[in-house]
Protein backbone atom coordinates (compact mmCIF):
# COMPACT_ATOMS: atom_id res chain seq x y z
CA UNK A 1 0.00 0.00 0.00
CA UNK A 2 1.31 3.41 -0.86
CA UNK A 3 -1.40 5.63 0.80
CA UNK A 4 -4.14 5.77 3.33
CA UNK A 5 -7.24 7.90 2.61
CA UNK A 6 -9.38 8.54 6.37
CA UNK A 7 -12.61 10.43 6.88
CA UNK A 8 -12.93 13.15 9.16
CA UNK A 9 -15.62 12.96 11.72
CA UNK A 10 -15.89 9.52 13.71
CA UNK A 11 -12.61 8.41 12.18
CA UNK A 12 -9.42 10.68 13.28
CA UNK A 13 -11.93 13.41 15.35
CA UNK A 14 -14.88 13.54 17.50
CA UNK A 15 -17.24 16.24 17.91
CA UNK A 16 -17.97 17.37 21.76
CA UNK A 17 -20.93 16.18 23.19
CA UNK A 18 -24.65 18.17 22.16
CA UNK A 19 -24.75 19.35 25.71
CA UNK A 20 -21.26 21.18 25.62
CA UNK A 21 -22.24 22.31 22.49
CA UNK A 22 -25.27 23.83 23.30
CA UNK A 23 -23.49 25.39 27.16
CA UNK A 24 -20.80 26.88 25.20
CA UNK A 25 -23.42 28.75 22.86
CA UNK A 26 -25.17 29.83 25.58
CA UNK A 27 -22.13 31.15 27.22
CA UNK A 28 -21.25 32.94 23.94
CA UNK A 29 -25.05 34.77 23.74
CA UNK A 30 -25.05 35.45 27.26
CA UNK A 31 -27.60 33.97 28.39
CA UNK A 32 -28.48 31.66 31.41
CA UNK A 33 -30.95 28.66 31.21
CA UNK A 34 -31.43 25.97 34.63
CA UNK A 35 -29.80 23.35 34.06
CA UNK A 36 -32.88 20.95 33.76
CA UNK A 37 -33.51 23.33 30.84
CA UNK A 38 -30.33 23.03 28.75
CA UNK A 39 -30.29 19.15 29.62
CA UNK A 40 -33.63 18.98 27.97
CA UNK A 41 -33.21 21.12 25.04
CA UNK A 42 -29.31 19.04 24.46
CA UNK A 43 -31.49 16.02 24.13
CA UNK A 44 -33.93 17.74 21.72
CA UNK A 45 -31.45 18.97 19.57
CA UNK A 46 -29.47 15.54 19.66
CA UNK A 47 -32.79 13.92 18.25
CA UNK A 48 -32.84 16.22 15.70
CA UNK A 49 -29.66 15.83 14.34
CA UNK A 50 -28.76 19.55 14.58
CA UNK A 51 -25.30 19.20 16.01
CA UNK A 52 -22.89 18.45 12.20
CA UNK A 53 -20.67 15.44 13.57
CA UNK A 54 -23.15 13.74 15.83
CA UNK A 55 -25.97 11.81 15.82
CA UNK A 56 -27.88 11.53 13.24
CA UNK A 57 -31.85 12.62 12.90
CA UNK A 58 -33.87 10.39 14.64
CA UNK A 59 -36.76 11.51 11.80
CA UNK A 60 -36.50 13.52 9.38
CA UNK A 61 -38.77 15.51 7.90
CA UNK A 62 -40.02 15.37 4.88
CA UNK A 63 -39.05 19.27 3.96
CA UNK A 64 -36.00 18.43 4.60
CA UNK A 65 -35.21 15.16 2.88
CA UNK A 66 -34.28 16.80 -0.07
CA UNK A 67 -31.81 18.52 1.25
CA UNK A 68 -30.05 16.32 3.43
CA UNK A 69 -29.61 14.39 0.71
CA UNK A 70 -27.08 16.65 -0.83
CA UNK A 71 -26.43 18.81 2.26
CA UNK A 72 -22.62 18.05 2.10
CA UNK A 73 -22.01 19.16 -1.46
CA UNK A 74 -21.49 23.13 -0.75
CA UNK A 75 -21.30 25.08 2.27
CA UNK A 76 -24.57 26.91 1.47
CA UNK A 77 -26.75 23.71 1.49
CA UNK A 78 -24.34 22.37 4.92
CA UNK A 79 -25.49 25.24 6.62
CA UNK A 80 -28.96 24.90 5.49
CA UNK A 81 -29.77 21.55 6.41
CA UNK A 82 -28.40 21.99 10.11
CA UNK A 83 -29.90 25.01 11.04
CA UNK A 84 -32.90 23.56 9.40
CA UNK A 85 -32.70 20.60 11.70
CA UNK A 86 -31.55 23.21 14.54
CA UNK A 87 -34.93 25.37 14.51
CA UNK A 88 -37.51 22.23 14.91
CA UNK A 89 -36.29 23.41 18.40
CA UNK A 90 -37.24 26.28 20.55
CA UNK A 91 -34.41 28.12 21.74
CA UNK A 92 -34.42 31.43 23.76
CA UNK A 93 -33.06 33.47 21.20
CA UNK A 94 -33.34 33.12 17.53
CA UNK A 95 -29.94 33.77 16.37
CA UNK A 96 -28.58 31.19 18.34
CA UNK A 97 -29.37 28.42 15.42
CA UNK A 98 -26.71 30.42 13.22
CA UNK A 99 -24.81 30.45 15.96
CA UNK A 100 -24.22 27.25 17.39
CA UNK A 101 -23.42 26.47 13.47
CA UNK A 102 -20.80 28.68 13.37
CA UNK A 103 -19.58 27.21 17.11
CA UNK A 104 -19.20 23.75 15.85
CA UNK A 105 -16.14 24.83 13.03
CA UNK A 106 -14.46 25.65 15.80
CA UNK A 107 -10.87 23.38 16.22
CA UNK A 108 -12.01 23.53 20.18
CA UNK A 109 -15.01 21.62 19.18
CA UNK A 110 -13.12 18.35 18.14
CA UNK A 111 -11.46 15.71 20.16
CA UNK A 112 -8.22 13.76 18.01
CA UNK A 113 -8.86 9.94 19.06
CA UNK A 114 -6.17 8.84 21.38
CA UNK A 115 -4.34 7.04 18.62
CA UNK A 116 -4.70 9.21 15.69
CA UNK A 117 -1.07 11.35 16.26
CA UNK A 118 0.29 7.88 16.62
CA UNK A 119 -1.07 6.35 13.77
CA UNK A 120 -0.67 9.42 11.33
CA UNK A 121 3.06 10.10 12.62
CA UNK A 122 4.00 6.21 11.85
CA UNK A 123 2.63 6.20 8.64
CA UNK A 124 4.60 9.86 7.49
CA UNK A 125 7.63 7.86 8.88
CA UNK A 126 7.17 5.53 6.76
CA UNK A 127 6.95 7.59 3.37
CA UNK A 128 2.75 6.45 3.20
CA UNK A 129 0.83 9.28 1.75
CA UNK A 130 -2.08 10.33 3.71
CA UNK A 131 -5.48 11.91 2.48
CA UNK A 132 -8.43 13.24 4.58
CA UNK A 133 -11.88 12.66 2.70
CA UNK A 134 -14.35 14.21 4.46
CA UNK A 135 -18.16 14.98 3.79
CA UNK A 136 -18.60 18.24 4.97
CA UNK A 137 -19.77 21.85 4.42
CA UNK A 138 -16.58 23.79 5.66
CA UNK A 139 -12.29 23.95 6.06
CA UNK A 140 -11.59 21.39 8.96
CA UNK A 141 -8.05 22.18 7.83
CA UNK A 142 -7.95 24.63 11.04
CA UNK A 143 -8.98 21.60 13.24
CA UNK A 144 -5.76 19.57 11.76
CA UNK A 145 -3.70 22.73 12.69
CA UNK A 146 -5.03 23.40 16.14
CA UNK A 147 -4.59 19.96 17.05
CA UNK A 148 -1.08 19.12 15.59
CA UNK A 149 -2.35 16.49 13.28
CA UNK A 150 -1.81 19.05 9.85
CA UNK A 151 1.80 17.89 9.21
CA UNK A 152 1.04 14.33 8.79
CA UNK A 153 -1.46 15.18 5.73
CA UNK A 154 -0.57 15.51 2.13
CA UNK A 155 -4.13 16.24 1.16
CA UNK A 156 -7.34 17.19 2.00
CA UNK A 157 -10.07 16.15 -0.16
CA UNK A 158 -13.25 18.12 1.07
CA UNK A 159 -17.34 17.04 -0.64
CA UNK A 160 -18.15 20.89 -0.58
CA UNK A 161 -14.97 22.23 -2.49
CA UNK A 162 -15.50 19.41 -5.50
CA UNK A 163 -19.88 19.75 -5.77
CA UNK A 164 -19.31 15.89 -5.15
CA UNK A 165 -20.09 14.22 -1.98
CA UNK A 166 -19.04 10.12 -0.84
CA UNK A 167 -20.04 7.77 -1.65
CA UNK A 168 -19.13 8.65 -5.24
CA UNK A 169 -16.47 7.46 -6.35
CA UNK A 170 -15.17 10.92 -7.70
CA UNK A 171 -14.36 12.27 -4.49
CA UNK A 172 -12.29 9.01 -3.98
CA UNK A 173 -10.48 9.24 -7.34
CA UNK A 174 -9.50 12.98 -6.22
CA UNK A 175 -7.72 12.28 -3.39
CA UNK A 176 -6.01 9.02 -5.20
CA UNK A 177 -4.92 11.23 -7.45
CA UNK A 178 -3.86 14.36 -5.32
CA UNK A 179 -1.75 11.47 -3.55
CA UNK A 180 -0.34 10.16 -7.15
CA UNK A 181 -1.18 6.74 -5.73
CA UNK A 182 -2.58 3.63 -7.51
CA UNK A 183 -6.21 3.35 -5.94
CA UNK A 184 -5.00 0.02 -5.71
CA UNK A 185 -2.73 0.75 -3.38
CA UNK A 186 -4.97 2.72 -1.52
CA UNK A 187 -7.02 1.80 1.79
CA UNK A 188 -9.85 3.98 2.71
CA UNK A 189 -10.52 4.20 6.02
CA UNK A 190 -13.75 5.25 7.98
CA UNK A 191 -16.68 4.61 9.78
CA UNK A 192 -19.53 4.67 7.38
CA UNK A 193 -20.46 1.68 5.32
CA UNK A 194 -22.41 3.55 2.47
CA UNK A 195 -20.61 6.60 1.97
CA UNK A 196 -16.80 5.32 3.01
CA UNK A 197 -17.32 2.04 1.49
CA UNK A 198 -17.80 3.80 -1.98
CA UNK A 199 -13.90 3.83 -2.16
CA UNK A 200 -14.28 -0.26 -3.09
CA UNK A 201 -15.53 0.99 -6.62
CA UNK A 202 -12.02 2.47 -7.61
CA UNK A 203 -10.32 -0.82 -6.15
CA UNK A 204 -9.21 0.34 -2.94
CA UNK A 205 -8.82 -1.34 0.20
CA UNK A 206 -11.53 -0.05 2.86
CA UNK A 207 -11.37 -0.75 6.57
CA UNK A 208 -14.05 0.42 9.08
CA UNK A 209 -12.94 1.92 12.62
CA UNK A 210 -16.47 2.49 15.13
CA UNK A 211 -17.80 6.14 15.40
CA UNK A 212 -17.67 6.08 19.23
CA UNK A 213 -16.56 8.60 22.10
CA UNK A 214 -12.70 9.50 22.47
CA UNK A 215 -12.75 7.43 26.11
CA UNK A 216 -14.38 4.77 24.54
CA UNK A 217 -12.00 4.25 21.18
CA UNK A 218 -8.22 4.28 22.29
CA UNK A 219 -6.97 2.18 19.50
CA UNK A 220 -9.05 1.35 16.57
CA UNK A 221 -6.59 3.24 14.07
CA UNK A 222 -3.72 1.13 15.47
CA UNK A 223 -5.32 -1.86 12.99
CA UNK A 224 -4.45 0.53 10.00
CA UNK A 225 -0.56 0.46 10.28
CA UNK A 226 -0.66 -4.30 9.26
CA UNK A 227 -3.06 -3.14 6.57
CA UNK A 228 0.25 -0.66 5.11
CA UNK A 229 2.63 -3.29 5.99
Amino acid sequence: MTAVLFDFSGTLFRIQSTESWLRAGLHEAGLVLPDPEVAATARALEAAGALPGGAAPAELPDSLAPLWAVRDESAELHRAAYTGLSRRVPLPDPKLHDLLYDRHMLPSAWSPYPDAAEVLGTLRGRGIGVGVVSNIGWDLRPVFREHGLDPYVDAYVLSYEHGVQKPDPRLFEAACAALGADPRQVVMVGDSREADGGAAALGCRVHFVDHLPVTRRPDALRPVLELVG
